[in-house]
């Protein structure tokens, strides 16, 4: 599929900081760009870290006030995190600031994978990595919601190339294909149950699907044939296998 790569949907024109950027440098970059967070590389533009807007509020929150009385010693400025917070409350550069191991996707990963990342990291933005993991952009939540605003027709017109012609080896108009407010129904007969799996499977992964309807109907029920006794043609063995 030809649009549902991280790179596709990516900002290429990254703000970022140097291991060595002072503090002020970085509330800088972020308060010009209006960002909520940037990526730290070294010499080779590989990402070592990352800022977000909270780092930095540690760094004020826990400063000492002179005028308050000094707080009492806690355990848990023995733990992990607490030797973290205590390192970028006294943070005076970018690389002291920063969270490390950075997380990260590849330019070539899904938009859904970059999701499920961003949801299971609890994160906002994401550093996109080329082939030799150098930084080359960055994608926010909003750049992976902008393909659910794709047109439905645009939609329909991918799965009818993509899927039905260039995969199936179908002719466009045999099986027919609706799209309202992003929901697909597919609606036809096809040889093999195997066809029917596979056209739902990459409708279901075109990007602005919300679901997929399926209507379709097949002659032979080849769910329980050996792979390579199947008769697939097109890139479908290949989608057979992931199914």
């Amino acid at each position: 599929m030809k649009h549902n790569k991280v790179g596709s949907v990516m900002t290429t024109d990254v703000v970022r900081a140097r291991y060595g950027t002072p503090f002020k440098e970085v509330a800088r970059l972020l308060g010009e760009h209006r960002i909520s967070g940037l990526p730290v590389v070294d010499e080779d533009e590989k990402v070592v870290g990352v800022i977000s807007e909270t780092d930095l509020m540690v760094r004020q929150a826990d400063a000492p006030d002179p005028y308050e009385p000094r707080k009492r010693f806690r355990f848990t400025a023995l733990s992990r995190r607490g030797r973290a917070r205590a390192v970028k409350a006294r943070a005076r550069t970018a690389g002291q600031l920063m969270t490390a191991p950075p997380v990260t996707v590849f330019a070539d990963d899904t938009i859904v994978e970059a999701a499920r990342t961003m949801a299971e990291h609890h994160i906002e933005r994401l550093p996109v990595l080329d082939e030799e993991q150098r930084l080359v952009g960055i994608v926010t939540r909003r750049d992976l919601l902008q393909v659910f605003l794709r047109p439905d027709a645009e939609i329909r017109a991918e799965i009818i190339d993509e899927v039905l012609v260039r995969a199936l080896w179908l002719p466009p108009r045999s099986v027919e294909v609706a799209v309202v407010e992003g929901v697909v129904t597919l609606s036809g007969h096809m040889e093999r149950k195997s066809e029917t799996e596979i056209a739902v499977s990459m409708t279901r992964q075109t990007d602005g699907v919300v679901d997929v309807v399926s209507k379709l109907t097949y002659r032979l029920d080849d769910s329980h044939v050996e792979p390579a006794a199947q008769a697939l043609h097109g890139i479908g063995d290949d989608w057979l296998r992931k199914l």
